[in-house]
């Protein structure tokens, strides 16, 4: 059991991609977490350990290692980059006693920068500032200075939190240096960062002695000893034996600890107890959810439960109803994914599950947000539809507000027109416009959330791909008048079969096409962008028969241009509301909420 003066419990944020889990993965290395194989096993990014992390390249879900450094034991929570996953980051920061901020020599602080430590700022949280990737060719570190002093003037809820010491890295090569240095290849190794951490950050404001008061941030589950309930010991020690469990709404459980698991590195080590100032999980409080209090079974305190950010977009999930249905998934019906919507609630503290009869109501903090649990659920067998996200509106003072955003925009010269053409037609409100150092254009805007919904796509497409956006909530506005139609029309499959390349040449002449040859589909399943405004049926199934004047096969092969294969995001930004998206483990299919034509023109003309 440590003194809580050699312990250092520090949260690492960023914005995404400006080096954070790199950072985190050069400390495991250097602090000799690992024995020289397991370090030459691990992969690259240690702590990004889930597929989508590996495969999206962001960190979605916060996770927690120990590193332990001459006689300090540092706790080290790797935050998520994405707003969509701030849940995640609000829930953490509650662990921490500073942060270590990490920021990009040649981009600065961007906007994700600003989001998470205005919520570290709040809580009144020590940071220390990193200027990574020193090495960069384009670093422009004088100007990255000044605009993190302006940053940390905007943020600040006191003056001591405007002295931050700044520290230059190269994390991926495992070296920092307390003042700029002359020549980055040099050697050096991650030391300076140690050391800031055990003289900048303080130690745990604890009370050793008092009753036991733990605050459950996190949960994790595994087969062998089901739930851990991991946080940060407030008060007291952590023993083994019975316990109180305070609920969010103040009634108390008679629970037990079961087992104490410490952190060394990735893995858990199990100990006898666990004093003030430390981030343990326990097993054995089966009950326990995010934000209740553990407690001494004879004098129970309550700690205050963490506030979430409510969420801003909503969308139907719910069983297939498609002609497929059943035929590629493992779980297939309402109960079993009401049962996988409940479970995910445990642990994902942003997101919010509504029963509407059929399906569910699932709200988030975004699209991304959403995207991953429904690529979660799929990858798990899970067959379903989803509709198209809406905005979570509030009432207030008997308006009814919709949520805004403030966008972030960079994008080169040649492209500002075509971006602001595009968000004028989306009422956005321009903040600002300024060129940077590189020579990009870099915009501010305000708008809608609603407004957000599909135009990722449609300004990659107007840029070349090129365009950087990010965004943040912003707070809320009445409700707005209704938004254009931003897309054309659809090409829909006329009837089932399977499509082929005779068809498709046809087909072909209408718009763009988003199935291939050989694929099986059915009446009311989309298969292409129309050309024009409004939807149009047509026959993909359509075989080249045999006449008296020719064969089947007689004007040689047919030239196909390769079909469009949408990804998740770009098909739930892609649907209207009358369509829905069939997700199935194998397959996204896009399709008509209404399959029968005379069911779509009656629903249309409500």
């Amino acid at each position: 059991m440590k003194d809580p003066k050699n312990i250092r419990n520090i949260a690492i944020i960023a914005h995404v991609d400006h080096g954070k889990t790199t950072m985190v993965d050069g400390l495991l290395k250097q602090s000799n977490t690992f024995r020289d194989n397991q370090a030459e096993m691990a992969q690259e990014l240690i702590m990004d350990s889930g597929d989508q992390e590996h495969e999206r390249g962001i960190t979605i879900t916060a996770k927690q290692t120990s590193i332990y450094y001459n006689d300090y034991k540092i706790n080290v929570i790797d935050t998520p980059g994405h707003a969509d996953f701030s849940g995640e980051v609000e829930r953490t920061l509650n662990m921490a006693d500073g942060v270590l901020l990490i920021v990009d020599a040649q981009e600065g602080p961007m906007p994700q920068t600003k989001f998470v430590l205005t919520k570290a700022l709040e809580l009144g949280l020590k940071p220390v500032v990193v200027i990574n990737k020193i090495d960069k060719p384009a670093r422009r570190i004088d100007e990255v200075e000044d605009e993190l002093a302006d940053l940390f003037l905007e943020l600040a809820t006191d003056d001591s939190q405007l002295h931050y010491p700044v520290y230059y890295a190269i994390g991926r090569e495992g070296k920092a240096w307390a003042e700029l240095p002359d020549n980055p290849s040099e050697h050096a190794d991650l030391t300076p960062i140690f050391e800031a951490i055990v003289s900048d950050i303080p130690a745990p404001s604890v009370n050793a002695d008092g009753p036991l008061q733990l605050l459950v941030t996190s949960l994790t589950y595994d087969s062998f000893l089901g739930k851990y309930a991991i946080g940060r010991i407030t008060r007291g020690v952590a023993k083994r034996g019975p316990v109180a469990l305070i609920k969010r709404d103040g009634t108390i459980i008679n629970s037990k600890i079961e087992k104490i698991f410490g952190y060394r590195g990735l893995a858990k080590e199990e100990i006898t107890e666990a004093g003030a100032g430390d981030i343990v999980a326990l097993t054995g409080i089966a009950d326990a959810h995010i934000g209740e209090t553990v407690a001494d079974k004879d004098t129970p305190e309550a700690l205050p439960t963490i506030d979430i950010e409510a969420p801003t977009l909503s969308m139907y999930l719910g069983p297939n109803t498609s002609p497929m249905k059943g035929k590629e998934g493992e779980f297939t019906t309402g109960r079993q994914i009401g049962d996988r919507l409940r479970k995910e609630l445990e642990t994902n503290v942003s997101l919010r599950v509504e029963d509407d009869g059929i399906g569910f109501t699932v709200s988030g903090r975004g699209e991304l947000h959403l995207s991953v649990l429904i690529e979660t659920m799929r990858r798990e067998g899970f067959e379903f539809e989803v509709g198209r996200p809406q905005v979570v509106t509030i009432h207030e003072d008997g308006v009814e507000k919709e949520p805004i955003e403030e966008l972030f925009i960079e994008v080169a010269p040649e492209f500002v027109g075509a971006v602001s053409q595009e968000l004028g037609t989306r009422r956005a409100e321009m903040r600002g416009q300024e060129q940077t150092s590189s020579g990009t254009a870099r915009m501010d805007y305000i708008l809608p959330t609603r407004a957000l919904i599909g135009l990722r796509n449609l300004l990659l497409t107007a840029t070349k791909g090129t365009v950087i956006m990010n965004s943040l909530p912003h707070g809320y506005q009445p409700v707005g008048g209704k938004l254009p139609q931003s897309r054309n029309g659809v090409l829909i499959a006329f009837e089932a079969g399977t499509t082929t390349p005779y068809a498709l040449q046809a087909a072909e002449a209408r718009g763009e096409l988003y199935v291939g040859a050989g694929t099986a589909v059915y009446a009311g399943m989309i298969i292409g962008l129309n050309r024009r405004g409004d939807d149009m049926e047509i026959n993909v199934c359509k075989a080249k028969h045999l006449t008296n004047m020719r064969s089947s096969s007689s004007d040689g092969v047919v030239q196909l241009t390769p079909f469009t294969d949408l990804s998740l995001e770009q098909c739930i930004d892609f649907i209207e509301d009358d369509e829905l998206l069939e997700v199935t483990p194998k397959s996204l299919r896009l399709r008509k909420r209404y399959l029968d034509p005379n069911e779509r023109k009656r629903a249309a003309k409500q």
